[in-house]
């Protein structure tokens, strides 16, 4: 059979499924996750009791499940359709968790790396963003070594999270798998201070600047100088590397209202006040932190004042005697910009400590050389994460990101970015800029008409008076019998409902946009595929963009037969042409006038 010319129409019916098949369309989950992780997948394995390979699914993309499986900010689940539709999503880091708990095991760690490049990467960041890197660099081939000022891995996941949020030993050994890896550290050591900046690019190849943010904001109210006022990377850092923080009073006023706020008021607690208050410009409808962390902190006896702003510091003989805050009136002014205006309400808090938790800075490392934006972010491209100077790159914190899964996403970005630049390959050249970071996925699907509102499980909490007193682990995650049921939650979004309806196209393809890729690109596709429909059209019939399916198989065949010489291509069809020729011919066939009478 001579190559296949397919008609035009039928090209142009091809290339409409292409556009708007969904078939491969990610999950609402999946395509919200920064990393790209396979959520759905995962948490079906859950379902199916197969932990080994949610865990390996999980690890094709992450290092740090057990990690994100407690701090992940899980963007994913407010994307997921059972949050949207019901406001109950599916508790997929909490799965992550069990996951990882049940079957992580060194054993199926991938260790394989590249062959050895000869080229030298200095990271500059313990953190997630440069722990990433380091590992998609060291697997490319190249050697790569990771400075951190800290003498304890982590980056600000070690010192800006409490340990009753993530205990210590999961971060060693998760991050462990790099010292597997090939990746060396060196800790305690100071970039601009121990070795400076210039001196590391002339000892590397290339620079990866991901140190974090790890200067504290204090807002300069009245008062804000008296001995007992504290930011809160100075707070938490203290009290994560020593359990205590000597400075602190007993009475303590959390001024914030996100994640990190809630991480000082809780360990307030925990390193013996008696009181704890919390104010912040947002009201409660519209605190920053997580429903998990207000909820655990109320728990716990944090006094909330959401909706009051800090006015003045009270003082007396230098140090801090109360808080006087005021009742917000609204955050932006009509234009939208922030510009507080308040309420003539105030009222005075007796206190002895002010924790400021009111963002942080990236420091520069680089002597002024490169340029930084606001939080000491430094300017870089935003799609290659490439400074002013060439061989230099930023990640995490100190390019732009909030949450750890961003810090990963940037970390990963820049090491392709890295890996590139090495290679002499141009940075921007045949690469898939969407795929690095979340985006909207094209699915739209209706619910399954028989879809109930199942309510979420959550995990066990130790009681918020035994808690409220140690480090000890606070959240003891899921037994084995509320996972499978939490993860027999999931909807499973995905559109292929003409494969659930066409059994026979489930011998050719996933989804029928792949079938068409190949033939607007001018790849054959099997003739089988096109003999084998029945012209039924349920396909287009449940396909909710009523793509024209059954159209293109039928109408191919004569396209096939075109390019055959007349014969069908599918051998059993000559039997078919020969009774034909026998059933029209006057050996065989006899006629009578008019018929029986």
């Amino acid at each position: 059979m001579e190559k296949v010319k397919f008609s035009d129409q039928i090209i142009k019916d091809a290339q409409k499924i292409v556009e708007e098949c969904m078939g491969k369309e990610d999950a609402f989950c999946q395509s919200a996750c920064p990393m790209s992780t396979d959520a759905k997948g995962y948490v079906n394995l859950i379902a199916e009791k197969k932990y080994d390979e949610a865990i390996k699914l999980i690890r094709e993309k992450l290092f740090l499940p057990n990690t994100l499986g407690r701090v992940c900010a899980h963007p994913c689940e407010k994307d997921c359709r059972r949050e949207v539709d019901f406001n109950e999503p599916i508790a997929i880091a909490a799965l992550k968790r069990f996951a990882a708990e049940k079957a992580d095991d060194e054993s199926i760690w991938d260790l394989t790396t590249g062959n050895d490049t000869g080229k030298k990467v200095a990271v500059v960041g313990a953190g997630p963003a440069g722990a990433q890197a380091a590992i998609d660099l060291r697997r490319n081939g190249h050697a790569v070594t990771i400075y951190d000022k800290l003498d304890v891995l982590g980056g600000m996941m070690r010192v800006g999270i409490p340990a009753y949020r993530l205990p210590r030993d999961i971060i060693d050994y998760e991050y462990s798998y790099l010292t597997k890896l090939g990746v060396e550290f060196k800790l305690g050591v100071e970039i601009g201070k121990d070795i400076k900046f210039s001196e590391l690019r002339d000892q590397y190849d290339v620079v990866l600047l991901a140190h974090g943010a790890h200067k504290g904001n204090i807002i300069p109210i009245p008062g804000h100088k008296a001995e007992g006022v504290f930011p809160a990377t100075e707070y938490l850092k203290e009290i994560s590397l020593t359990g205590n923080f000597e400075k602190a009073g007993k009475k303590i006023m959390v001024i914030g209202g996100g994640d990190v706020a809630m991480d000082c008021a809780r360990s307030s607690f925990r390193i013996g006040a008696e009181e704890v208050y919390q104010c912040s410009l947002e009201d409660n409808d519209n605190l920053p932190a997580s429903h998990e962390e207000i909820h655990e902190s109320l728990e716990e006896g944090v006094i909330f004042n959401a909706g009051w702003g800090p006015i003045e510091i009270i003082e007396q003989d230098g140090k801090v005697t109360g808080i006087k805050i005021q009742k917000v009136k609204s955050i932006f002014d009509d234009e939208g910009r922030f510009n507080p205006a308040y309420e003539a309400e105030e009222k005075i808090i007796d206190i002895d400590t002010v924790v400021m938790a009111t963002g942080q800075v990236v420091e520069d490392i680089t002597d002024g050389v490169l340029k930084q934006i606001r939080g000491g972010r430094y300017e870089v491209d935003k799609d290659t994460l490439e400074t002013e100077i060439e061989d230099v790159f930023a990640a995490g914190d100190a390019a732009g990101s909030v949450i750890v899964i961003e810090a990963m996403a940037l970390g990963r970005k820049a090491a392709i970015s890295i890996d590139r630049y090495l290679k002499g390959i141009n940075l921007r050249e045949n690469r898939c800029f969407k795929e690095e970071w979340s985006y909207e996925t094209k699915l739209d699907v209706p619910l399954p008409e028989d879809i109930e509102d199942e309510p979420r499980l959550h995990t066990n909490m130790r009681p918020a008076d035994e808690r409220k007193r140690d480090f000890n682990q606070a959240d003891l995650g899921f037994s084995e019998e509320d996972a499978v049921k939490e993860a027999s939650r999931c909807l499973e979004c995905e559109c292929k409902m003409c494969m659930k309806e066409c059994i026979m196209m489930n011998d050719f393809c996933q989804c029928p946009k792949e079938i068409m890729e190949k033939l607007i690109n001018g790849e054959d596709i099997e003739p089988l595929l096109a003999y084998s429909c029945n012209s039924c059209d349920n396909c287009t019939i449940v396909c909710p963009h009523e793509l024209p399916m059954k159209k293109i198989f039928i109408g191919s065949r004569k396209d096939f037969v075109k390019a055959n010489k007349g014969e069908s291509p599918m051998k059993g069809h000559k039997a078919i042409k020969l009774h034909q020729l026998f059933g029209f011919s006057r050996l065989f066939t006899t006629k009578r006038k008019g018929g029986d009478k």
